[in-house]
């Protein structure tokens, strides 16, 4: 599980509590790891959820579908994630939560949870910091899906994932490969464009030597090269760690290929 001192953006003086916080739910959750396949949903959209969840190994998504059937990934968790949290305040649920690889996931009755967390203020901190975490996350989307081109949004999506796979201590510090568990549609569920456009993005990457991905393994070839395609939507704490780029920070005048409305 990820050291909540390598959380991104902490106050120094929350530094004890967030860890006091990590270590009051491992006693909440002890004995609650569960095995589900992926595909699995978690948590069902438009319904009432009563759990709170934490994620130890594989990835879940949270997922919207439209009355037409178009979809949206909203957010990837990974190891060390908190999800379905605003189940302690909300009591449905607008989104689906699925498994997207199998996954060993920890759970907690929102009401149990809900004692733990008013009597803590630990626990209480390091839920809250779940949300924060989201928010941050959410705000780096929200630019990248509105003024990104495609391959900058592509080129992002593979930088945070690596960085925050690194941080999660589920990749060592130099790995520049990972499984990425999910198909070319649900990518472009995620990025707002078409599996077709997808595949122009990644064959675009291949040929330039810069990522491959062959099945669902990502491969970064030119770390240095994403980085920079990415790095007008990386936010100003992922630019300065080297989880995310490596032994160079993007440069003021760094910009992906096209315009903002490239690929759009």
């Amino acid at each position: 599980m990820p050291d909540s001192a390598r959380y991104l953006l902490h106050r120094p003086e929350i530094l004890e509590a967030l860890r006091r916080g990590e270590a009051a739910l491992d006693r909440v959750m002890e004995g609650t790891g569960r095995l589900y396949p992926a595909g699995r949903l978690l948590v069902e959209a438009d319904s009432p959820n009563t759990a709170i969840f934490r994620l130890r190994k594989g990835w879940v998504g949270r997922l919207r579908t439209l009355e037409d059937g178009r979809s949206q990934f909203i957010l990837i968790f990974l190891p060390g994630d908190l999800f379905a949290v605003k189940s302690l305040f909300v009591t449905h649920s607008p989104d689906a939560v699925q498994a997207l690889s199998e996954v060993l996931v920890e759970q907690v009755d929102h009401r149990t949870l809900r004692e733990a967390y008013e009597r803590d203020s630990d626990l209480a901190t390091r839920c809250m910091w779940q949300v924060i975490e989201e928010e941050r996350r959410l705000h780096n989307w929200v630019v990248g899906l509105g003024r990104g081109s495609a391959d900058e949004r592509l080129a992002m999506l593979l930088v945070e994932l690596r960085g925050r796979l690194i941080r999660s201590g589920t990749l060592p510090p130099d790995a520049t490969a990972y499984d990425l568990p999910m198909t070319q549609e649900q990518i472009g569920d995620h990025l707002g464009i078409s599996n077709v456009h997808v595949n122009r993005v990644l064959r675009a990457f291949r040929e330039d030597g810069i990522v491959t991905m062959r099945g669902r393994r990502v491969t970064i070839g030119d770390l240095d090269a994403l980085v920079r395609i990415a790095g007008p939507l990386l936010d100003l704490s992922e630019r300065g760690r080297p989880e995310f780029v490596g032994g160079r920070e993007p440069e003021a005048g760094d910009t992906g290929k096209g315009g903002a409305d490239a690929g759009r």
